[in-house]
């Protein structure tokens, strides 16, 4: 996965350099409605945000690359007998996403991610009190597929909706072998880009 993702990113690269006929760039920020999928249950979702620096690479009218860094908060929480625990997952995200204009401004999109943890701590909270340690059954890297939609105009203004399905285990405990949890997240986007 880590290869396929490597060479994706070289060839992305690689090929804008030579046949791009426009680079922009841009900012964008928005919602995150994240939670964890797996061998998880009962779990509700968390609602954080994500925000970043965009570029828009096209090589047509119909096609474009954009890659994005950006800075997301994710996780899921659990609540049961007045006692919650919230797991905060801080991710710097790179997606690499290949969208296709099916009209005019509108856009579908496809395309990979790696996530980088920043951070990770659990969150727990009884009658008031609330308590945050770090959580060190952590991976470090994250990989996910992203599907959305998208929509520009001509001042550069935009909008996206995009769900971000995870592909690797996000838990790295010593039983990590026989539990499996995932990110899963849904990300609705304002952005503008400069050029």
């Amino acid at each position: 996965m880590k290869k396929l993702l490597l060479i994706t990113a070289v060839a992305v690269l690689g090929f804008s350099n030579v046949n791009a006929q426009e680079v922009t760039f841009g900012a964008k920020a928005g919602v995150n409605f994240a939670t964890l999928g797996g061998d998880t249950e009962d779990l509700d979702g968390l609602t954080s945000f994500h925000v970043g620096g965009v570029a828009e690479i096209s090589f047509s009218e119909k096609f474009s690359v954009q890659p994005e860094l950006l800075y997301s908060a994710q996780g899921a929480s659990f609540e049961e007998s007045g006692y919650e625990e919230t797991l905060k997952y801080d991710y710097l995200n790179l997606p690499i996403m290949a969208k296709y204009y099916v009209a005019e401004g509108f856009s579908v999109e496809a395309g990979p991610q790696i996530g980088f943890l920043l951070s990770s701590k659990y969150e727990m909270e009884y009658d008031g009190e609330s308590e945050e340690v770090d959580n060190d059954d952590a991976s470090s890297i994250d990989f996910g597929l992203n599907f959305g939609l998208g929509y520009k105009m001509d001042n550069g203004l935009n909008f996206s909706a995009r769900y971000n399905l995870g592909l690797s285990n996000v838990y790295d405990g010593e039983d990590s072998d026989d539990y499996s949890v995932q990110n899963n997240v849904f990300q609705v986007s304002v952005g503008y880009f400069f050029n």
